[in-house]
């Protein structure tokens, strides 16, 4: 039985404080502008799926990661040819895992799951 609540949201500066502990899919790309917003959420989700944008130069599109596992929160990101960008559900729905940090990998996640085994994994 889930035990976290599932938040879809098409932009991550949706967050607030409603997401503290929950695991949201964003349609977002996972690069550092959008991975502000969760660092300066008035709550921390448990976990955050974003869209990988094609991991562009420098791994720019999946910054998140790193960043979030820096503060304890499990990040994966899902590839930009499986789901729109902007679209959490279309995410949710047809999205395939590409890169995850250690918490997510902890958790049991792999590149390759789709989203939604995933966010099962972590309790959504």
């Amino acid at each position: 039985m889930s035990g976290r609540r599932l938040l879809l949201l098409d932009t991550i500066t949706g967050i607030d404080e409603r997401c503290g502990g929950a695991v949201i899919v964003s349609g977002s790309h996972g690069g550092v502008s959008s991975t502000g917003f969760v660092l300066d959420a008035p709550a921390r989700p448990f976990a955050v799926f974003f869209n990988d944008a094609g991991v562009g130069k420098a791994r720019a599109g999946i910054v998140a990661l790193e960043l979030l596992e820096a503060i304890g929160v499990a990040c994966a990101t899902y590839s930009h040819d499986s789901a729109r960008i902007g679209d959490a559900r279309d995410g949710y729905d047809c999205g395939v895992v590409t890169h995850l940090n250690a918490i997510a990998e902890a958790a049991g996640l792999r590149a390759g799951q789709s989203v939604r085994e995933a966010t099962a994994l972590v309790g959504a």
